[in-house]
């Protein structure tokens, strides 16, 4: 089975520490340009554009990165009660037929309250996935080309339709990730890829399994994702040297004051984060090669896989071994990382590339000339 992987856009800020503005750089256009082209040349498939109030406008972004990028397909959200799904549904269209078919969507429901509540949305958990469910079946039906009545408990609208059609058919596919049951509902119902943060495989196996007896009930399948970080170096030892020096400047004080704001949030993923570590950084090792790290700091995918290109592609494998075929890798900084990823673990991996842009100049990589008359012999294989 060959692997979709996709890369991260930073647009929360970048740099060569977690927790501190010490080795940090700015996140302007140009330096996500220079992401999103390395993204692209290096042969991901896509990036994922976040969302939420610490970021950039994910759709702003996507629209911004069209014409530098050839290739690279842009995951951007979805904000169920903060849009009106038919308002979505058209711009959805617009991105996707402005991209030449390069737009994919991820339905985020949000779990910080203090946040949705800045944005104007008071409902419960529970209330949330109500709405969701609601707009995803309004926003889907008018993208396939229906005219849609629909009176729900939280949306309601009349002659709901769409004048210009997307270019993907029926209509671009759609990615949710969440951990509650009423997630896995949602997702087994409306959604083409079921996304997960990286837990250890005992946990993930257990959701793929839920999602997809819930999606078989209603005689739907769904492809599964992960979403992950990775530190990958050239032996294991400077892979976990690079993840203590990710983490050098982070105080405790600093780590109490992120874990005491994640505490608020009633996102089931979020709490499930948080128990990986519990706060503490003297057992963050919790499988093998997954580094829990991250999570101490930053809010959502708090996992990284750590090693060299073999072993983290070994962890990669076992993933997939689950039903997983798509993933979602970051690093910092985001630019260095993406071509250590391509460089040591793409090797390593059946990736799918993605389709070449007919006319477009491809030069294969061959390193510095020798004495200005001999190309490089590649290394033998061990």
């Amino acid at each position: 089975m060959s692997l979709d992987i996709f890369w991260f856009l930073p647009t929360h800020g970048d740099g060569h520490y977690l927790g501190t503005a010490e080795g940090a750089r700015a996140v302007d256009h140009g330096y996500l340009t220079q992401v999103a082209q390395a993204a692209d040349r290096l042969g991901f498939g896509g990036v994922l554009i976040p969302t939420g109030r610490s970021c950039e406008d994910s759709w702003l972004v996507a629209a911004s990165l069209i014409p530098v990028t050839q290739k690279l397909k842009f995951l951007v959200a979805l904000r169920p009660g903060i849009i009106s799904p038919t308002v979505a549904a058209r711009q959805a269209a617009t991105l996707d037929r402005l991209s030449g078919g390069r737009a994919l969507f991820n339905l985020v429901t949000g779990g910080d309250p203090d946040e949705l509540a800045g944005d104007g949305l008071h409902l419960s958990h529970s209330e949330r996935y109500e709405a969701s469910v609601e707009f995803t079946r309004i926003w889907r039906r008018v993208l396939e080309g229906g005219t849609v009545d629909y009176d729900g408990k939280h949306i309601q609208v009349k002659g709901a339709k769409l004048l210009y059609p997307p270019l993907q058919q029926p209509r671009p596919p759609l990615y949710f990730g969440g951990s509650s049951d009423a997630a896995q509902d949602l997702a087994a119902e409306q959604v083409e890829l079921y996304l997960t943060w990286g837990e250890p495989l005992d946990a993930v196996r257990e959701k793929i399994e839920a999602v997809r007896a819930k999606a078989a009930a209603q005689g739907r399948t769904v492809r599964f994702g992960i979403r992950l970080h990775v530190i990958v170096r050239e032996t294991n030892e400077e892979a976990w040297r690079a993840a203590d020096r990710l983490i050098a400047n982070l105080d405790d004080a600093t780590i109490e004051k992120a874990q005491a704001a994640f505490a608020r949030f009633d996102s089931v993923g979020q709490q499930r984060m948080a128990a990986l570590h519990g706060g503490r950084r003297d057992k963050l090792e919790i499988a093998p090669n997954l580094w829990a790290g991250v999570g101490l700091v930053r809010g959502g995918a708090g996992t990284a896989l750590v090693g060299d290109g073999p072993t983290v592609a070994a962890r990669v494998k076992e993933y997939a071994a689950l039903g997983i075929d798509t993933f979602i890798f970051s690093g910092y900084p985001h630019l260095e990382e993406s071509y250590r990823v391509a460089e040591l673990l793409f090797p390593h991996l059946p990736v799918k590339r993605p389709t070449q842009v007919e006319g477009a100049n491809y030069v294969s990589p061959f390193g510095e000339m020798v004495a200005n008359d001999i190309l490089p012999q590649k290394a033998a294989q061990s």
